[in-house]
Formats: C-alpha cells, structure tokens, sequence
C-alpha cells in the first residue's frame, strides 16, 4: 500500500519542488519554505521550528539559505515525532485545594486588602455583639464602616502547620467551607446596590482575631433628640422619612429581597439627611431576635406564655416583627406548638408590617416606643392547648392595645393616616395596603398628592433571584448573640454552633504543611539536586551530602573539593552521575552507582585569569556537554565523558549567576540583569531577554523553567516570567534579593533574604498570566537553594540546615 506523502508540518500541504519547497533547519526539522517565510520572528535572526519549538538559527537572507531535503523529496522516509512540548507529566500538589479557580475568580476582587480596616468595637444594647466599627482607608479620608462577623478561620497560633496561606487565599478557604446557602445570602447581599440601601463594601479579614467581616458604610443614626416634637416642620421630616424607607423596600423588593423585621436602629442617614436602611444593621437585627428567642425558649416549645415574653422583648428592644415572620421563623427553629399552616406564609406584605410599626415609633417619639412596651407588658397570656389559633387571639390583643395608642396620640395633621396604618397592622398579610400606598400616604403629607413623584414605583424585576426574607436566612441564624458558643469564640475558644470554626487544614485531604530537619552540613548550604533515590546537598563546607528519599537518613558524603562548592547538578544515564563546581574553578564528576565512593571518578578545573571568581552555575544538555557559568562573564562547554572544554561563550557583561537547559535552548542568567539565548547544536547565540529594562540593572540570581516557562529572579525582589520567550509579567515578591528560585507545572517557589519560603500559583494562557500568592514559609535563616519534587519541598538555609517541607503523612 503506497504511503502518504509527507506533508509541511504548517500548512499540512505535500512537500514538492516548486510551491512547498522543504528546508532543513539546524535543529533537523523541515517546512516547506514559504511557511518559513511567513512565520513571525520574534527576535533578529532567530525563528522557531514549528515541529520542535526550538529557538534556532534562521538566516539574513530568508530560507533560501537553508539546505533542501533533497531525500524527502525522492523518499517517503518516516519523519520523527518530536516529544509534544506539553505531554503530561505527574502532577503532585504542594498545597491541596478544594475550590476551583471560577470560586477564586468570582471571590477574590470582593476581599478588601487586610491593611485596609481599622477596628474599634462598637458598644451595643445587646451584648456581646458580633459587630464591629472601624475605619477604611482610602486615598482622601478614612471611611467610617460597620463590620458583621460572616466567618472565622484558623489563627496562626492555632495552627500546626508550618505553611501560612496567604491572606486572600484564607479568606477564599473560609468562603469555601461556608454552606453555599451562606455564600448565596452573602452574594446577594453584596450585590445589591439600590437606592436607600447602605452600600456593602467587600468582606475583610482580622488576621489577629480569626474573623471573617462583611464590611459596609456606616451612616449618621438617628436621635430621638432631634424629633421630640412631632409638628410643624418636624412632621413633615418625618414623612419624607417615611417615603423613603418605603422607598428602600420597594428597591429591595425589586430584587426578590424581603427585610422580615425592622427596627430603630436599622435607620440611617446620610451627609444630606437622607434616611438608609442599613444591610449591616438589619442582619443583626435579625441574630439579636434568634438569640432573644433562643434565651427566652431555651429551645423548648413555644405556648401563649412564651410568645407573650418573646413579644414583650422584642417591643423592649425595637425589633418590630410582622406575625407571619415570627410563626415562620419558630417553626424553622421547631418552636411551634403547632403544626404551620399556609396562613404563615412570608410575602412582600410581611415588610408592610414593620415599616408601619416602625413609622409608629417615629412619629409617636420615645415616650410611644415606652407606651408599647408597657402595653405588650399588660396583655394576659390565655391558658391556650397550643393551638395557633390562641397564639393570633394574643397577637390581636396586642394589636388592639396598639390600636387604642394609635387613636390617642395621632390626631389633627395625622388623622389621615390612621386608618392606612390600622389596616397595615392587619393579621391577614393579603389584607394589607401594599407599601406604595403607604409610600402615597406619607407623600400627602409633604406635598400636594396632584404632584407625580420622580421615584418609579416599579414592581419586581423579572429574571432576579428567587424570593429572599434577610431576617430567615441563614446569616442571621450564623451567630447566636449572647450564647456561650460566641462568648468563646470572642476568647479564642471553639464554637460548636455555625460554621465560624472549621479548620481550614483540617477539611483540606492533605492540606497540612510540615517538615523535617537535614542536618549534617556545617555552612551555608548552596544547591540541591534529586536523583536515584537520593538528596545531593552542596555547602561552603566543601562537602557533598548524599540523603535517602525514603526517610531523609544520610547515606553517604562526597569529599575532595578544595573550595567552597557553589553548584550542583544531578544526571541520569546509563552512567548516572553528580557533577559539582566550586570556587576554585574546580568541576568534580561522582558516580551515584553503590558501593558510593568518597572521591570523584573524574575532575577538571577551568583556566583563571586576574578576573576569576570560580564556577556559579551549572547546566546539562542531552548531547553530553556539561556547561559552566563563570566569574570571568563567560559560559564554558565541556564533554562529560573527558572533561575537554568544546568552546567558551561570551556576551554577558557580569558574572553568570544561573544556567537553565529548556527545549534545546540554554537560558544563562548574570548580574548585568539579562539573560541571554544559546543554541545547543552549535553553541550559538541566539537571542538576548531583559534588555526592554535598559538603564535599570538588576542583577538576575536564579534562573527556573518548566514547559516553555521562564522565571527569573532578581536582587531587588522582582521576578520576571516569559512563556515562549514572550515577556509575560513582571512583579515584586518580596522585599529583598531572592537567592533561589524553583518551578514545577504550576507552582513557584522563592527564597531568599527575607528568610521566607513564598509559594505563588501559575494560571492563564497564552494572552494573560495570573501569579497568585498562595502562601509562604517563615524561617529562621536566609533561604539559599530550593528544589520541588513530586509534592515535596526542599529548602537549604545559611544556618548549615536542609528542610523538607510535604503535606499529609
């Protein structure tokens, strides 16, 4: 059977000797030459071979240069398949994770930064509360802000693990092991940005306490003081008031969100005077009444008694709750004597309820809100068989009482809304005016009912959220104020009750980072290498350690340095070997074969000059050269098997600090701040990265490359990555000169000066880079070398010590 002609690896057309020409790059591959022509050239004479990706060679005068493939044309010859670039390795995770990056990016922009809010409590009539005050800082002034306790997570004290996650991705850990319903309610709540609503600023984390804080706008509150007298002008205050918490309702309701209770304090005012409704405020409204209940109830069945009590604390203290809320709300608790009937059911009505309590207690002053409480005092409890019927028959007397209240105190200006307000209390929530009615009433009283408002009345917006009552979600029900469980959750202690106390590292499946000691070196340790079961460690001791990857017992050690070794390479072959350079220029090949000797199987040293500073750095290629970066600005190739120097590669105007090999391309990295692009079949330079930065030196120490990424890092702090040798992103991470840096798949790790292990996270694609900080590993000394392999971490420190940092067991 004939075979398929070979094809151009681009334009996937049969190879001929006119229009689809096949030229022969250097690194072997063909394409036809009008592909070669058109292929985008990043770099002066450099292209890249679209079978191997290789950066290679390509000449001034086009393809016409290259040799033709004459016996592809006479052939049908088997064209190799290079090894996909992206084929899939064994991915081992340093740090374990639940969420999925949709969660991180649907979150992360809503977490305010952790220096951002300064925290002052906030004194309250129920105690202890589980809101704060604070400040929030901004460019122009700090803003005034209510914070509501959401969540907690794992205090560092409280943690044995080694690995602090870093602030956004603990706070993201905390939403995650939130109940979704929790995470529903906190969405919407941030969501919602309507007219006479407090606006919520974003959910901020107190690193010292372990909470997590719903941040909103803290507005002016309201004083009795101001509206002792309820005529003339103040009157008129009033229903302007009035129409606009009706206003902030009827917004809400647009939404498919209900309040379920108000109260006084839920009232808010702007710089301008305009009344709010404060989210922050309602919400823990909303655990006041589930504490009150749980303290009144101590969880027992609720009779005509009991609601008398609940009732009588819940006028004391403002909370103004419509019937059916309350029904509702006992028989989520199991409270009820009885079973709930439809009649119980939660509308838009129920908000009518309090809006006009609530208007009540304004327009009455403080000597009203005093009159209602003594008239829920006054009302009897009926000996009932805990029917639900008994329980209305006590709601009506209350509301007969209110009633009385209502026909004494209103009276002249206001004798037009007594009636509206008598049928807003009505027990039935389908009998009751709806709040645009009310809204109307409050407007006569301000301004002739011929004008038309400004302010659309609109009913809900089709397509929103399902139906939503704040007062019945399961944000209020998330802290019980004033329980024994918040008392110790105040203190440090564990709460049973909620979701505020789940340990992060404990419900990750290995999310524990912890480590182990190597000791045995006695200075500075300066590289690492993995290989045959084994830990090569080098130090400024001259030494070599060989540990076992089993249980990090030492196995042997390597002697016969002069000087200080400065880097170490493992290689696997058919002769697995470890090669070592030192500061004397010396290069030692160790056989890694049992029995282990002490001394090497071969050695070369490099020819000084009055430039000299020893071997820096160390890299292997495939086609048996090992190569050197120097003190003298150079890169050295030599044959692993005799130690015969090939050739010497210059350019570099500093020391050569770092040597990676990545698909058949050498990236050296110097203290001139560049890295710079060799060849491996010719040991030709390239190309040059780093110089978009011209006039700004920043001396590059360690080099790291993974799968067509390229990290490099700089005294400064800075790291810089490319992927394809396209510049991608540029960023701090930390405050000083990074020593080491490693890279595998995702996960990228620096040390340095600042003693700290920092683990970023790599994602996006070939148009956007994300790096997001995970994490890091405090330490007691300057981190020298770093090396990940399969899940595990290995860092040398200055204080002669090697940790192996992994999760789990």
């Amino acid at each position: 059977m004939m075979e398929e002609p070979p094809e151009c690896p681009v334009c996937l057309q049969s190879y001929n000797t006119e229009s689809t020409l096949p030229r022969v790059l250097s690194c072997g591959h063909t394409a036809c030459e009008e592909c070669l022509t058109n292929i985008p050239k990043k770099f002066p004479d450099t292209i890249r071979c679209p079978a191997c990706t290789v950066l290679v060679k390509f000449p001034p005068q086009g393809p016409s240069a290259l040799p033709k493939n004459i016996d592809l044309l006479r052939l049908f010859p088997s064209i190799s398949n290079p090894t996909p670039r992206n084929s899939k390795k064994p991915s081992f995770e340093f740090v374990a994770r639940s969420w999925s990056d949709e969660f991180y990016a649907a979150w992360k922009n809503r977490i305010l930064p952790f220096d951002a809010v300064s925290v002052e409590r906030e004194s309250a009539d129920f105690a202890p509360s589980s809101r704060l005050c604070g400040c929030l800082k901004s460019d122009d002034d700090d803003l005034k802000v209510s914070l509501l306790r959401v969540g907690s997570f794992q205090r560092d004290e409280g943690c044995d693990s080694v690995f602090e996650l870093s602030y956004v991705l603990r706070m993201i850990s905390c939403l995650w092991e939130m109940e979704e319903e929790e995470r529903d309610e906190l969405d919407m709540i941030m969501c919602l940005e309507e007219r006479g609503v407090s606006r919520v600023l974003g959910l901020w984390g107190d690193l010292k306490s372990g909470s997590l804080y719903l941040v909103g706008e803290k507005l002016k509150d309201f004083f009795w003081e101001e509206f002792e007298d309820i005529s003339g002008d103040n009157a008129s205050c009033l229903a302007v008031m009035g129409m606009q918490l009706c206003e902030a309702l009827l917004s809400l309701h647009k939404e498919g969100v209900s309040t379920g209770c108000l109260s006084v304090s839920c009232v808010k005012f702007d710089e301008f005077g305009n009344a709010f409704v404060d989210l922050i405020e309602l919400i823990e409204t909303g655990r006041n009444v589930y504490g009150l209940i749980s303290e009144e109830t101590c969880g027992k069945p609720v009779g005509a008694l009991e609601m008398g009590l609940i009732l009588k604390r819940l006028v004391k203290n403002g909370v103004l709750m419509s019937v059916e809320v309350l029904f509702e709300l006992l028989k989520k608790q199991d409270l009820l004597t009885t079973q709930a009937s439809s009649e119980c059911l939660v509308l838009y009505s129920s908000d009518v309820w309090p809006v006009c309590l609530l208007l009540l207690v304004l327009l009455g002053g403080k000597r009203f809100s005093e009159e209602l409480t003594e008239s829920v005092s006054g009302v009897e409890a009926k000996v009932c068989e805990g029917k639900i019927e008994d329980l209305l028959l006590l709601y009506t007397d209350f509301m007969d009482k209110l009633s009385s209240i209502l026909e004494s105190k209103l009276s002249g200006k206001f004798k037009s809304m007594v009636e509206i307000l008598r049928q807003c209390c009505c027990i039935d929530p389908q009998a009751r005016p709806v709040l645009t009615d009310l809204w109307k009433c409050n407007r006569e009283l301000v301004m002739n009912h011929r004008l038309s408002s400004t302010f659309p009345l609109n009913k809900k917006k089709p397509g929103k959220r399902k139906d939503f009552c704040l007062v019945l979600g399961e944000l209020c029900r998330l802290v019980v104020v004033g329980s024994k469980e918040l008392e110790e959750l105040e203190s440090g202690g564990v709460a049973e009750e909620g979701n505020l106390d789940k340990d992060f590292f404990g419900k990750l499946s290995e999310g524990k980072i912890k480590y182990k000691d190597l000791r045995g070196h006695q200075d500075s340790v300066t590289g690492l290498a993995v290989g045959d079961g084994f830990l090569f460690s080098s130090s400024l001791d001259k030494n070599i350690h060989i540990w076992s990857l089993k249980d990090f017992s030492h196995v042997h050690t390597f002697k016969g340095h002069q000087d200080k070794v400065m880097a170490l390479i493992y290689i696997k072959g058919a002769e697995s070997v470890c090669v070592s350079g030192d500061g004397g220029g010396g290069i030692f090949v160790w056989s890694t074969s049992f029995p282990l000797e002490e001394q090497p199987i071969r050695k070369w040293y490099e020819p000084k000059d009055w430039r000299y500073s020893g071997i820096h750095a160390l890299a292997y290629s495939e086609d048996g050269y090992v190569y050197s970066g120097s003190g003298d600005n150079t890169i050295k190739a030599w044959s692993l098997q005799d130690g015969r120097l090939v050739c010497t590669m210059t350019g570099h105007k500093s020391v050569v600090s770092t040597l990676v090999v990545l698909n058949g391309v050498l990236y050296s990295g110097s203290w001139d701040g560049t890295v710079r692009l060799w060849s491996l079949s010719d040991h030709s330079f390239l190309t040059v990265l780093g110089e978009e930065t011209q006039g700004i030196v920043k001396s590059i120490l360690s080099l790291a490359a993974d799968d067509g990424t390229l990290v490099a890092a700089y005294q400064n702090g800075d790291i810089q990555i490319w992927r394809d040798d396209t510049s991608m992103k540029s960023m701090q991470i930390q405050s000083s000169a990074i020593l080491s840096v490693a890279l595998n798949g995702k996960w990228l790790f620096t040390g340095g000066w600042d003693k700290t292990v920092n683990v970023q996270e790599l994602s996006g694609d070939e148009i956007s880079l994300e790096c997001t900080h995970v994490g890091s590993i405090p330490g007691c000394s300057v981190v020298t070398s770093l090396l990940y392999w399969e899940g595990k971490l290995f860092a040398g420190f200055a204080d002669k010590t090697i940790k192996v940092y992994y999760s789990g067991r």
